[in-house]
């Protein structure tokens, strides 16, 4: 008879940084690799540890409409207060190619936008290419 061995829980790091983030999101994300455009969305508790599911919204191809950010950021809203209250959101834009594109930036800046207009906390926007992963601060996505 084989034993079964004891269920270690998810790991589940403490995101107080830029750094430790874009850690998480590596951890996530790799092998880098991607057949389609998706915004993943990831929440951290008010103790800055990620929950250990994620939230992937696919077919994010083309610069969002004004309607489909405002949803987002009312979901991500709606979640937090339910199972995270006083946590943040933290949003990844993933897609095969490389480079940062204007359309990466759009979606940046956008999610950036509608969340501090509901008033939804929110870290730094990441992007995963088939090449690397970077983050998009706000300061460096001016149009």
């Amino acid at each position: 008879m084989n034993p079964t061995p004891p269920r270690n829980p998810p790991l589940r790091p403490v995101i107080r940084s830029q750094a430790d983030l874009e850690r998480v999101w590596r951890d996530l994300m790799e092998p880098l690799g991607f057949s389609g455009h998706s915004t993943w969305m990831m929440l951290v508790d008010a103790d800055d540890r990620p929950l250990p599911r994620l939230t992937q919204v696919e077919d994010c191809d083309r610069v969002p409409e004004p309607e489909m950010l405002t949803g987002f950021a009312e979901l991500a809203g709606h979640l937090l207060e339910e199972v995270a209250p006083g946590g943040r959101c933290a949003l990844l834009r993933s897609r095969p190619g490389a480079g940062v594109t204007d359309v990466d930036r759009a979606w940046a800046r956008g999610l950036v936008e509608a969340c501090r207009e509901l008033g939804v906390a929110t870290d730094v926007v990441h992007l995963a290419t088939d090449v690397d992963l970077v983050p998009l601060p706000l300061d460096a996505l001016a149009a």
